[in-house]
């Protein structure tokens, strides 16, 4: 399905061990020995270069059976050529700024193997400037492979709507452009189960239940991550919206973005009383006790473009008023709504004013969020923490939930992956934006002293 495929942008997605390396490679292939001649030209990328030893590996096993001493392997290049002259390069693109590299090449097939890898879609859609021919007539093909996990997780399901849609579904962009994705399993893979019959056994002995299920089952509905995926529980965190008691605290929390996403999160926190809310084990309303200082986030605002991880490029005066019209709704059922920690960045002056200065202007004050030396790796342990009280029978500490109409934050938070070279952080490559204001809220209520940038009615 996938080598047949006729859309231009295809990605092969599933399990572990279902092929998709030589799919992808004998993708290029079939145009290989077509008359297209030198102008027939792919190029594989990979995140970074150790990761391409794979794929020179497996191509020189098929090449060899296919074309024998024909095609010929260029080390120094990592570039295969074959009778006809057809090319087949090797490569990495690790940001945004390796596209430079690229910049005015023509590749009819480009492709992108283990696209979660990348953080985010930047050179994924930059090089696509790239795929192109001034052959008439020429294919033109765009395919990447995946496995459900992984930094870039969110984004991809995002984009190819995976879960959203059925594999082999067309999906069309504003300009017509067509993708899809095709899902493959491992018991595809009749020659990997008969050479290596325990492989079977060794995904299932995965330790991480939620990695378990992407890697063996193909599953993109997973927290895929790590930070907070071990405490994580959908159906304890997040609950039905429910009438927020008049004594309890309400606030707002800001993270800043132009090119990437902003984030503004509307916030509940418990003064010990009892409310009605409902009971997803009992499946009712029942009045229940949440622990003083118990934090909720009831609403948001996730200024992004529909795309995952890209702003809408709003003005700060925008969006003060567009908060300003969501805490008018707030006032009409009795609610007041405090100000809140918010990114800092925002108090940096540019031009003798600061977007905290057009925001105040249009109405909107902040409180400065924490971000000094170890505010991160703190704040993430505080999170934590609070997860984890939330799942205490009865609940004795301040807990975290979430409403669930909450979607960008269960959206982005529950997979975020944690920074593999400062493991008790999050890695700031991903979708991090409604974690970062969340962060600057959990940091307000637990520092030494008391409260920061909290005020009562």
């Amino acid at each position: 399905m996938f080598v047949t495929c006729p859309i231009f942008e295809c990605l092969y997605e599933g399990t572990r061990g279902n092929g998709k390396t030589q799919a992808l490679i004998i993708d290029f292939c079939k145009n290989v020995g077509k008359g297209f001649g030198p102008a027939w030209k792919g190029i594989i990328f990979r995140r970074s270069f150790p990761e391409l030893e794979d794929i020179v590996t497996k191509t020189k096993i098929l090449f060899n059976q296919v074309y024998g001493e024909a095609a010929r392997y260029n080390h120094s290049a990592h570039k295969w050529t074959f009778p006809d002259k057809e090319e087949l390069n090797l490569k990495f693109i690790e940001n945004e700024d390796d596209y430079w590299k690229y910049h005015g090449h023509e590749y009819p097939w480009i492709a992108f193997e283990e696209l979660t890898n990348w953080p985010d879609d930047r050179c994924y859609e930059a090089m696509k400037s790239c795929c192109r021919s001034s052959v008439p007539g020429m294919p033109k093909r765009y395919r990447s492979t995946a496995n459900p996990w992984g930094v870039g997780h969110n984004w991809v399901k995002t984009y190819f709507m995976i879960g959203e849609y059925s594999p082999g579904t067309i999906i069309k962009n504003r300009d017509g452009l067509q993708r899809t994705y095709i899902h493959g399993e491992i018991w595809e893979n009749l020659t990997l189960l008969k050479n290596d019959p325990e492989y079977i056994s060794r995904l299932k002995s995965i330790p991480d239940p939620n990695k378990r299920k992407a890697w063996l089952e193909g599953r993109w509905d997973v927290v895929a991550g790590g930070a907070i995926d071990d405490l994580w529980n959908r159906h304890k965190h997040v609950i039905k919206p429910f009438r927020i008691p008049r004594s309890w605290h309400i606030d707002r929390s800001f993270d800043w973005g132009d090119s990437r996403p902003f984030s503004v999160g509307w916030w509940a926190e418990s003064d010990g009383s009892t409310t009605i809310v409902w009971d997803n084990e009992q499946q009712k309303y029942v009045e229940k006790f949440f622990p003083k200082g118990t934090l909720f986030l009831i609403a948001e605002w996730y200024g992004w473009n529909g795309k995952a991880d890209t702003g809408c490029k709003m003005l700060s005066s925008q969006i003060a008023e567009g908060i300003k019209r969501a805490e008018a709704d707030f006032a009409k059922k009795g609610y007041r709504v405090n100000p809140g920690p918010a990114d800092t960045s925002i108090y940096e002056v540019k031009d003798g004013r600061s977007i905290a200065d057009e925001m105040e202007k249009a109405g909107i004050v902040w409180t400065r969020g924490i971000k000094n030396p170890g505010s991160r790796v703190n704040g993430l342990a505080l999170f934590r923490q609070r997860l984890e009280n939330s799942l205490a029978i009865p609940m004795e500490n301040p807990g975290f939930f979430v409403f669930e109409n909450c979607r960008h934050w269960i959206r982005t938070v529950p997979s975020l992956p944690r920074d593999q070279k400062k493991i008790d952080d999050v890695d700031t490559h991903s979708e991090d934006h409604c974690w970062d204001q969340t962060r600057y809220r959990i940091l307000a209520t637990k520092v030494e002293g008391g409260t920061v940038g909290i005020k009562g009615f």
